[in-house]
C-alpha cells in the first residue's frame, strides 16, 4: 500500500529539505520507488541537493498547476544524480525558481484541490511506493491538505523556544486532522545536550513519540547542500538518526 508523508516545520531553517531528500535517498536504497514533491513554491531548493539543473526541469509542479502538463510529466528521475547504489528509485516534481513564475504564484494562487488530485494520480501512474511531501514552512492551505491526506507526518524542530512554540500549533492541528502516524524529529542538537532528556520532554510537551534526536553536524554545514548527506557519510550519527526514522516509518 503506498504512503504519502509529509515531511514539514513551522519555522524555516530547520533542515527540513535536507531531511526529505535523506529519507527519500534511505528508502530508495531499500528498493522502494520514491517521488519528492516541492510544495515550498514561494522558495524552492530540493532539487539543488538532487543535482537538479534548472535547465534539467522540463516541467514543474507550477506547470502542472496551470494545466501546462500532467502531474507525471513534471516528475524528474533523479536517481542517478543521488551517487550511490540505488535498489529502487527516485523521482522528483521540483517547483519553478524562475522569478516571474514564483511572482505569479504568489500574485495569483492556484487552485490547491489539483495538488490533492496530482498527489493521486502521479502514486497510480509511477507505481509509487512512497509520495513524500516538502511542505512551505508554517500553516497554509496547501499544507493543511497535504498534512490531511497524510499516512505520516514528520514534524522537524530544533531545541529552541520559538521552534516550541510554533510546533505546538502545528501538532495541535495534525491531532484534529487525525493523521494516523505522526514523529517529531529534533534536528541540530547541540553535543552538550543530554539527548535522552531532549527527546522525553519533546515526547512530554506535544505527546508524541519522537523519531529522533539528530546532533547539530559541521559535516552537514560543509557539504553545503551539494549532495545527499547520508550517501556523503553513511556512518556519522545524523545518518543513523535517519535509518531509524526511515525504519519507523516502514513500520
Amino acid at each position: 500500500m503506498p504512503k504519502i508523508i509529509s515531511i514539514h516545520s513551522f519555522r524555516g531553517g530547520t533542515g527540513k529539505s535536507n531531511t526529505t531528500a535523506n529519507i527519500a535517498a534511505l528508502l530508495a536504497m531499500d528498493g522502494a520507488r520514491v517521488c519528492v514533491v516541492d510544495t515550498d513554491i514561494n522558495s524552492p531548493g530540493i532539487h539543488v541537493l538532487f543535482n537538479l539543473d534548472e535547465t534539467d526541469m522540463a516541467h514543474s509542479l507550477n506547470d502542472y498547476l496551470w494545466g501546462k502538463c500532467s502531474i507525471e510529466e513534471a516528475a524528474q528521475d533523479v536517481t542517478g544524480h543521488v551517487g550511490a547504489e540505488i535498489k529502487g528509485q527516485i523521482f522528483l516534481i521540483p517547483s519553478s525558481i524562475k522569478p516571474g513564475e514564483i511572482a505569479r504564484i504568489l500574485r495569483e494562487g492556484y487552485d490547491v484541490g489539483l495538488l490533492n488530485d496530482g498527489f493521486r494520480d502521479v502514486i497510480e501512474k509511477m507505481k509509487l511506493d512512497y509520495l513524500l511531501i516538502d511542505t512551505h514552512p508554517g500553516l497554509n492551505e496547501e499544507t493543511l491538505l497535504s498534512i490531511a491526506i497524510s499516512n505520516a507526518l514528520i514534524i522537524i524542530l530544533r531545541p529552541d523556544s520559538q521552534d516550541y512554540q510554533g510546533t505546538a500549533v502545528t501538532v495541535d492541528v495534525a491531532k484534529k486532522l487525525d493523521v494516523p502516524k505522526m514523529l517529531m524529529l529534533v534536528n541540530k542538537t547541540p553535543s552538550t545536550f543530554d539527548f535522552d532528556d531532549v527527546r522525553t520532554r519533546v515526547e512530554q510537551t506535544y505527546g508524541a513519540p519522537v523519531g529522533a534526536v539528530l546532533p547539530h553536524s559541521d559535516e552537514m554545514m560543509t557539504l553545503a547542500s551539494s549532495g545527499i548527506f547520508s550517501v556523503h557519510y553513511p556512518d556519522h550519527p545524523v545518518t543513523k538518526g535517519l535509518r531509524s526514522l526511515v525504519d519507523q516509518l516502514k513500520s
